[in-house]
């Protein structure tokens, strides 16, 4: 099958590939894959960003956002048939969206909310799970609640607005001119142009700020939350609760929480918290996002749609800066 592989960690280390198509274990559903879609996420494991963490096993398949047709099913699965329209994140160590074909755990993959297009539903898995697990989970938002989400235009901040909404929030965003009426129509009950002004001047008392930007960003972030609120940042520095995600020798935590210490202090001299945050691959909670979208609560945001055979060219459009607002997608089908 064709593939977009990663062959050697770097910004030149992806290229396309013929390659054999996935072996499909008992657990395993393999998907023909109708579209997929480009994340930050994407560039930082093509650069190795985290190989210490995550042992990939050169070359591999790219890919952490997909959307097609079932064509097999492992003989322990369940709920899944030949035919059916899914989409997932697959878990880390497997994933391959960037492919024709692609064979993910059944825990990991959902029905595609019927409302959505294949193409709009391999916009969805990674941004909608980072959201869950920051509101739902980490900070178990409340209704009434203050929650700033930098980037509000981008993929994961035009999915966080929607959600804080839907969760009882009161929502500040950050992003630019042209991208105000957009970020406005997702929900963001404040709108703060950066062109223009510095949002820990005009924001204050805040529960929750959600950061995609990282460094002096960051920093600012923490000084709009109220006393015990709390940051998380999807950039990082990381913390010792990373390396214990992953499952990474224990060594390796205290030199997690070695690369967060300053931030951590800061926070601390502030009376408020920090954490960082890797998604995980979550097929119940995609079944619960699901419903969101079909009954309207959430909406993709696509910016633009490349042809399979241009993934390189759709990647370098996102590191690029070329997006205007949301998520790019690859196509492989006009499903």
């Amino acid at each position: 099958m064709k593939a977009f592989v990663v062959e050697k960690y770097g910004k030149d280390g992806v290229r396309a590939a013929d390659v054999p198509e996935p072996a499909v274990g008992d657990r395993d559903v393999l998907v023909r894959v109708s579209a997929a879609s480009i994340n930050p996420l994407d560039k930082m494991v093509r650069n190795g960003e985290f190989k210490r963490l995550l042992k990939y096993k050169l070359p591999f398949v790219l890919g952490h956002d997909v959307a097609g047709v079932v064509t097999r099913v492992g003989s322990a699965v369940q709920g899944f048939t030949v035919g059916a329209e899914v989409y997932a994140r697959p878990r880390d160590l497997r994933i391959g969206g960037f492919a024709e074909f692609i064979a993910i755990d059944m825990d990991d993959v959902a029905p595609k909310p019927a409302s959505l297009t294949l193409q709009e539903a391999a916009a969805v898995p990674l941004v909608a799970l980072t959201a869950w697990q920051i509101l739902v989970d980490r900070a178990d938002v409340k209704p009434g609640q203050k929650v700033l989400v930098h980037a509000g235009a981008g993929g994961l901040g035009s999915t966080v607005i929607q959600l804080a909404k839907h969760l009882g929030a009161t929502v500040a965003t950050t992003t630019s001119t042209k991208t105000g009426k957009l970020v406005r129509s997702l929900g963001a009950d404040a709108v703060v142009d950066y062109t223009k002004e510095d949002f820990s001047k005009v924001l204050s008392g805040y529960d929750l700020v959600l950061d995609s930007l990282g460094g002096a960003n960051l920093e600012k972030s923490l000084t709009v939350l109220k006393p015990g609120g709390l940051a998380i940042s999807v950039v990082g520095p990381p913390d010792a609760g990373f390396a214990a995600q992953l499952g990474a020798p224990s060594i390796l935590g205290p030199i997690m929480n070695t690369l967060s210490r300053k931030i951590r202090k800061q926070a601390k001299a502030l009376g408020v918290r920090y954490q960082f945050l890797f998604m995980q691959a979550n097929g119940s909670q995609l079944r619960r996002l699901g419903a969101l979208y079909d009954s309207g609560k959430l909406r993709p945001v696509i910016d633009n749609t490349f042809p399979f055979d241009q993934t390189l060219e759709a990647m370098a459009y996102v590191e690029q800066g070329c997006t205007k607002a949301g998520k790019v997608v690859v196509s492989l089908s006009n499903g």
